[in-house]
């Protein structure tokens, strides 16, 4: 009597295992460049947000100390470095003050890179600011001053910083009048500022 060979079904073939392969690497190739687009946005939102909350903690110190607290900042390079002060003599924060040893720092001089990766202040090139406006990529908008200054009565002086990464970029505006903190997004699908 003839036997007939038995199959099981035990096993894959060799174009099995390679199609699967193939469209494991094919997923891969697709999802990597998104997941580090993503995390890249992550870690620009991440840098304004603390931006955001050194100029809220600063507020809340000036009030604390019934005297004008504020961040200097200083251009290093192509970013800015920044100190927190303190006005000890009444007259607000000043340059010549903080030379002379009058304005105190309360802090250490901190970069944004140091505290979240591939991070600064400026504004990349071609993307307008919240105004509209293009060509100036400088990402400290405060005025003549390099201090970003919180009175006592919770007051502030006014303007915008431009926070970005890689790719993305955000903006922290604050209002002179109220000391309020307002953080925004550029979405470069729409082309326009986007309030977070």
């Amino acid at each position: 009597m003839l036997r007939r060979p038995v199959y099981t079904s035990a096993g894959y073939t060799l174009t099995e295992l390679m199609l699967v392969v193939g469209f494991i690497g094919a997923v891969a190739g697709i999802s990597v460049p998104a997941v580090a687009s993503t995390i890249e946005e992550i870690r620009a939102a991440a840098a304004a947000r603390h931006v955001a909350a050194r100029i809220a903690d600063l507020r809340i110190e000036a009030v604390r100390r019934s005297s004008t607290v504020g961040l200097r900042f200083d251009l290093q390079g192509a970013d800015y470095a920044f100190t927190p002060f303190l006005d000890t003599n009444g007259n607000g924060l000043r340059a010549a003050d903080v030379t002379n040893g009058f304005d105190v720092a309360l802090g250490r001089t901190e970069r944004l890179d140091e505290h979240v990766a591939d991070t600064g202040i400026g504004l990349l090139p071609g993307l307008p600011d919240l105004n509209g406006a293009t060509g100036n990529t400088d990402g400290l908008r405060i005025g003549a001053s390099s201090f970003l200054s919180m009175s006592p009565n919770g007051s502030c002086t006014g303007g915008t910083l431009y926070i970005h990464g890689r790719r993305s970029q955000f903006a922290v505006r604050v209002l002179g009048a109220t000391g309020r903190v307002r953080l925004f997004r550029y979405d470069t699908g729409s082309r326009r500022w986007i309030t977070q």
